[in-house]
């Protein structure tokens, strides 16, 4: 029987040579392609987990240096100007803009670190998008 209903290909792998419907052909496609799709979520799934793990870290560094520089300068500014007003004789003017200034510059080294990390990686798990864009552009392009 030769016909659109039949199909006269034989499976690769198939020792009885028996003919494989265009059905059964097609609906082995889909099923690669959704098998290939799950993967590819759950590539996308573990990437995420990995890139988030790397934002929180970065953001811990990035609150610490928030906290240090709210909690240093509430508690100690007014002790350490008063004291460089008294002990060395500086104006209270000049007392503030040092002590404020060793602050912030501890607050800004902080706030590098935690800039830093945050550059050092992506949070857009690229390689799974790499992939799907790469399965998406396989598909859509005629084969020569």
């Amino acid at each position: 029987m030769t016909g659109p209903d039949h199909a006269v290909a034989t499976r690769a792998g198939d020792a009885t040579g028996t003919p494989t419907t265009i059905t059964e052909l097609v609906s082995g496609i889909i099923t690669d392609a959704q098998k290939l799709g799950r993967q590819q979520i759950d590539m996308l799934k573990a990437e995420f987990k990995e890139d988030l793990a790397r934002t929180k870290r970065a953001t811990e560094f990035g609150g610490l240096g928030i906290v240090f520089m709210t909690v240093g300068g509430l508690t100690l500014v007014a002790f350490l100007v008063e004291l460089l007003h008294e002990q060395f004789h500086f104006s209270m003017w000049a007392s503030c803009l040092i002590i404020g200034g060793i602050l912030t510059a501890i607050g800004v080294v902080l706030g590098v670190v935690a800039r830093n990390l945050f550059e050092s990686f992506n949070p857009l798990p690229d390689k799974t998008f790499g992939a799907l864009q790469e399965n998406l552009t396989w598909k859509t392009q005629p084969q020569a």
